[in-house]
């Protein structure tokens, strides 16, 4: 019998969640947002004019992650690649004002680092545009990253692999990951293959589709593309985030365990999967069970897509939800 947990238990294994050291390995980014106000089109082209009243950086990609972890009381390191430029220092300052040690990012030469830079008017977004390189590292390159990772995970009580399709991925870094006791990974369905022998998966329901050659249309789809996932990658488990839909945990020899959503109000689903991956990580790495860390992560995504833009969950927001639904 699942336990379905309330605000006290959660309380609980949260608690027992932080003070644990996590290495997060994959893309990093800066994620910049420029906010303002429309009031007229311009007359150079049929384009709202943008009248900016403040301009922000925070970490993306898998940066967001730590910032996830940080915000739950983990220990971070982190292991990325920055290109040699403003961004790069600019990267490296943000992780240290957080507290991650980032002494294994890694210069790289032949790319930017990589920044995506948000225009918000009216709390929605008007145009995107991103400075990056999806090339795959060089072998040089790769084989510095490789180092950075075995150096790093060995007193770590968890890996965290967060793929968002730059090219910084590779095999040779998720081996060098597999030392660590707990190994989550967040891969895009290109990738998928990458990441075989990891503790778990934590795709969206589209990525799972993808990655598994199976259109999720039904409960009998999401079983079986779930189910597909765990024999392609020999993992212990497979967890499906489906947006409104909640979460389904896939594990070895086990029935399907879902949750709803929870969200009483959603803005904005920005980095609302990192959210998830940071949880779900800490929980498995404090050896609480699948499914409550399944039911800790579906509460902190809950309380992230109520806020605009990238955010993380405190611990005080996930209790404080888990209040007001079991209301």
């Amino acid at each position: 019998m699942v336990e379905v947990i309330a605000a006290p238990r959660a309380a609980e294994l949260l608690g027992r969640m932080a003070g644990r050291r996590v290495v997060v390995i994959g893309d990093a980014m800066i994620d910049e947002w420029i906010w303002g106000d429309v009031s007229r089109i311009s007359p150079e082209a049929p384009v709202p004019v943008v009248a900016v009243r403040e301009h922000t950086f925070t970490l993306g990609g898998a940066g967001n992650v730590a910032n996830n972890l940080r915000a739950l009381g983990a220990r971070v390191a982190f292991v990325g690649g920055v290109g040699d430029d403003a961004e790069g220092a600019r990267l490296r300052a943000m992780f240290d004002d957080l507290g991650v040690d980032a002494r294994a990012l890694v210069t790289l030469s032949d790319r930017p680092t990589t920044r995506k830079t948000r225009v918000v008017a009216h709390n929605q977004q008007v145009v995107r545009a991103d400075w990056e390189s999806t090339a795959a590292l060089r072998d040089d390159d790769r084989r510095r990253v490789v180092e950075q990772v075995a150096l790093s995970v060995r007193d770590a009580d968890a890996v965290v692999l967060s793929d968002y399709a730059k090219g910084f991925l590779h095999r040779e870094i998720v081996t060098a990951a597999l030392a660590a006791p707990v190994v989550v990974a967040d891969p895009k369905p290109a990738n998928m293959q990458l990441f075989g022998g990891v503790t778990c998966i934590a795709p969206n329901v589209g990525e799972a589709a993808r990655a598994s050659g199976i259109a999720i249309v039904d409960d009998d789809s999401l079983d079986r593309a779930g189910r597909a996932l765990l024999e392609l990658l020999r993992c212990r488990y497979v967890l499906v985030t489906r947006g409104e839909h909640g979460m389904s945990l896939f594990a070895q020899g086990a029935p399907r365990f879902d949750v709803p959503a929870v969200a009483r109000t959603v803005f904005d689903v920005s980095g609302a999967g990192d959210t998830v991956v940071a949880v779900l990580t800490l929980a498995l790495a404090a050896n609480i069970p699948a499914e409550a860390a399944t039911q800790l992560a579906n509460f902190a995504a809950g309380a992230v897509v109520e806020k605009l833009g990238t955010a993380t969950a405190s611990l005080a927001e996930i209790v404080e939800l888990m209040e007001h639904d079991r209301e």
